[in-house]
């Protein structure tokens, strides 16, 4: 029994070896030939693997004509190939091909005055195709090609490209939104890319100081100041120290929030007015900590009041500005996870915290809880 169970291991071990050996060949397109309606046309390019599956073929003639054929895995849906002046896609001008629901071949230039599908416009662009050589797409052994040749003004050397492709068939062209895309900087003349101009690390910056300073450490602060008074004065220092903390990494997600929207100025007014918002009701709880009366003062119950209520507001609106800004930025599983798990954590223990307090109060050993 136990050398039947070794060689079905050395089995699976051996096919799933071949599986892999088998899409890393097919996937290293470099390696294939072209499909003969494009062989013709587009032979003696050079070929580099640049993100996933998508391949690119180019070549540059001395009239600074640019020939150049992408292609990758494919079933449905579109690809597109683009050039930005930035590396944004704003701005940008794309090569999009598909196959039609009946099978028909579409390739088409669009340009990309915005980020809505409305203001993806097909049939224009800044791209000029070469005289007498149309844009042709092929489907073929269950990949796409999108060959294209391009007249420049003067050589093409370092160029911002960008790659995307979307899932579904665009109806009367117009492009739904991409599934997954991609930005760099290729040079032409050497064959190299390096990362583009995209602000991915600001943008995962921004995202994590936002989670950590509004979305976890200005919870734990409210959760000891409510049900930690027993231990006096620790509480209170405690509380303090960390609701400080909580705004100066708050205040630093609204920092490159804002250096995010200069580089990208997304339309994203509710995300960028909850922001603000949130960090007006911050400045104002610090504000209130150095105004605040002293516990005799006939003041000081209306400053409770309104301490705990900005606070509470404070902590809503950061955790739905949170959940919505990991949506429009298509930030992916792992955050929506982490947050998750995180928020969960935060209302379990606010839970079984309040029905404690409660519970204490009701025997009439703690002071009924303030609000």
């Amino acid at each position: 029994m136990g050398c039947d169970s070794s060689l079905l291991l050395l089995f699976l071990c051996v096919a799933a070896a071949a599986i892999v050996a088998v899409n890393a060949q097919t996937y290293d397109g470099c390696d294939n030939e072209l499909p003969s309606e494009l062989a013709g046309n587009y032979s003696g390019l050079d070929c580099r693997t640049v993100w996933n599956t998508f391949v690119l073929r180019y070549s540059q003639s001395k009239d600074h004509e640019l020939s150049i054929v992408v292609s990758t895995v494919y079933t449905t849906g579109w690809v597109g190939m683009g050039f930005s002046k930035d590396g944004l896609m704003v701005g940008s001008s794309a090569m999009v091909g598909w196959m039609g629901k009946t099978g028909l071949h579409h390739i088409k230039q669009f340009l990309l005055k915005g980020q809505t599908s409305s203001q993806v416009v097909a049939n224009e662009g800044n791209l000029l195709m070469a005289t007498g050589s149309e844009p042709k797409v092929v489907v073929d052994q269950a990949k796409i090609y999108l060959a294209f040749k391009a007249k420049f003004s003067e050589k093409v050397t370092r160029q911002q490209i960008l790659f995307a492709f979307g899932s579904s068939i665009p109806v009367d062209n117009k492009l739904t939104k991409h599934t997954d895309k991609m930005s760099m900087a290729f040079d032409f003349s050497t064959g190299s890319t390096e990362a583009g101009a995209y602000p991915h690390n600001l943008k995962r910056s921004h995202g994590a100081l936002a989670i950590f300073g509004w979305g976890v450490l200005a919870p734990i602060g409210a959760i000891i100041a409510r049900y930690c008074k027993r231990w006096d004065p620790m509480w209170f220092y405690l509380h303090v120290g960390i609701q400080f903390v909580a705004f100066i990494i708050g205040l630093a997600a609204v920092v490159a929030g804002v250096a995010l929207y200069n580089k990208l100025h997304a339309n994203l007014a509710a995300h960028r007015g909850l922001g603000i918002f949130i960090l007006v009701l911050g400045i104002l709880q610090i504000l209130s900590f150095f105004l605040r009366p002293d516990k005799e003062a006939k003041l000081r119950k209306y400053w409770n009041w309104f301490h705990h209520w900005v606070g509470r507001l404070t902590l809503f609106f950061a955790a739905v500005n949170i959940v919505y800004g990991i949506h429009v930025a298509e930030a992916g599983t792992s955050w929506k996870a982490g947050y998750g798990f995180v928020l969960s954590v935060i209302l379990l223990t606010t839970i079984v915290l309040e029905t404690l307090l409660w519970t204490r109060w009701s025997g009439k050993t703690v002071d009924p809880p303030t609000y």
